[in-house]
């Protein structure tokens, strides 16, 4: 099948369903690995540290263990596949996990430190499995088969944070902090979810995508696979990577993690400086961990029907709404908190999805997975960079100053945006579907 200006056309195959199951399965065991960081940690370094200002420096560590994870797995995948990159992340992210257990049972700030770090590699995983539902999936259908992908996660992400208090009971009768309860769930979750892509992604989504890029061929590609031409000009127009789409698709997500890795940490600090219990932090950010991945079927639908600019384009603007509310929100009211953190977790999933599509749009198959991994360095490290701000600017101006900020920053996506619907059409992009550019 042959596209309009000649080149492979990437056909959806019956592979696809297979590979899309085996994902989906391994999503829900490792969300409530992803759930443990975002819920206690703040809390476990406000605890051993004895300071809110360095409260986000958990959330700082393994955001930046998610860009180091990223860059390897990226490599990793480009060079032997998606299945032993992703298998290998969650496995140094079950690591990673149970080390921050042994730090918390030891009281050792510079082991937990460096075990938040090497944990940063299970949420790296975790995000980049949605480029492994796009590999196969066809143009018109890539923000679903992204959107399949993180929807998987809802499960695992919200009941984690609801096990706070279970967990932190089985922690405790093992004579180990109550905050370190969620990172034995991380190290279990974590742990199966690698078991499970090592054992079933079978075949290799990317290499198979490489492979029909090729020639056509449904047949699984073996060994390792050269990235294509180093210069582009060489390359024929389908072979080269649109630059300007794939600027565009990771400053929206770079801007939406960042904003929303830093109300997202402070918040239960600021719960529990207010009269808030840790099982009421716990129940607003498994709403919010539910917000950021719950409504991805429909985000997904969007991005197809409506177009990637145009969710983009609202991602910036749920943000801002997501940042005032928090701001305005009186400390002592649970469901206006609750509101704020659902938005902000909305805004991050439209971002997120329509970021992926755009980028992967841009790219080809031979050159995705290392692209795809500094794309999310990028944005691990914009989440590193809100985390280990976020406790600086609450001790400075306060949880209304950081929301606040927070949202306007965000409304910079929208610019973004609507320079890249003025961006003329590009001759590579003949077998994708229309364009939000051609729309206008």
């Amino acid at each position: 099948m042959k596209a309009r200006n000649g080149a492979p056309a990437l056909r959806e195959v019956p592979e696809q369903r297979r590979i899309l199951a085996v994902l989906v399965f391994s999503q829900i065991l490792s969300g409530a690995g992803l759930a443990a960081g975002i819920t206690v940690g703040a809390l476990l370094a406000e605890e051993l540290l004895g300071s809110t200002g360095l409260a986000g420096v958990p959330s700082a560590l393994f955001t930046a263990g998610s860009a180091l994870g990223a860059v390897g797995i990226g490599q990793i995948c480009r060079r032997w596949g998606r299945r032993p990159g992703l298998a290998l992340g969650y496995g140094v992210g079950a690591l990673g996990s149970l080390g921050v257990v042994a730090a918390a049972a030891l009281g050792n700030a510079p082991l937990l430190f460096l075990a938040l770090l090497v944990y940063g590699a299970g949420t790296a995983t975790n995000l980049m499995a949605r480029y492994a539902g796009a590999d196969l999936a066809s143009p018109a259908r890539r923000g679903r088969a992204v959107s399949t992908v993180l929807f998987a996660t809802t499960l695992g992400a919200v009941v984690g944070p609801n096990l706070v208090t279970l967990t932190g009971e089985v922690a405790h009768s093992w004579g180990i902090p109550r905050l370190a309860g969620p990172f034995l769930l991380a190290t279990a979750a974590f742990g199966a979810a690698s078991v499970v892509l090592a054992c079933l992604l079978r075949p290799d989504p990317l290499r198979l995508a490489e492979a029909l890029a090729k020639d056509g061929s449904v047949a699984e590609a073996t060994g390792p696979t050269a990235e294509g031409p180093a210069d582009d000009s060489d390359a024929p127009p389908a072979a080269r990577p649109r630059r300007a789409e794939v600027v565009t698709g990771t400053t929206v997500m770079v801007l939406t993690q960042l904003v929303m890795i830093a109300i997202m940490t402070m918040t239960p600090v600021h719960m529990r400086a207010h009269g808030h219990g840790t099982q009421a932090a716990g129940f607003v950010i498994a709403l919010h961990v539910g917000a950021m991945f719950l409504p991805s079927p429909l985000t997904g639908l969007l991005v197809d029907r409506v177009g990637r600019l145009w969710v983009a384009g609202a991602s910036g603007v749920t943000l801002l709404a997501a940042g005032v509310l928090a701001a305005m929100a009186p400390p002592y009211s649970l469901p206006a908190l609750a509101t704020a953190l659902v938005l902000l977790g909305l805004g991050w999933n439209f971002g997120l999805i329509s970021g992926t599509a755009i980028v992967t749009d841009a790219l080809p198959p031979a050159r995705r997975a290392s692209a795809q991994g500094l794309v999310d360095v990028g944005i691990a490290l914009a989440g590193a960079a809100g985390g280990a701000s976020s406790g600086l600017v609450v001790v400075l101006g306060g949880y209304p100053t950081l929301a606040l900020a927070g949202g306007i920053l965000a409304l910079a996506v929208v610019p973004v945006v609507a320079r890249s619907v003025r961006r003329p059409p590009h001759p590579a992009a003949g077998a994708a579907p229309r364009t939000d550019t051609e729309r206008t």
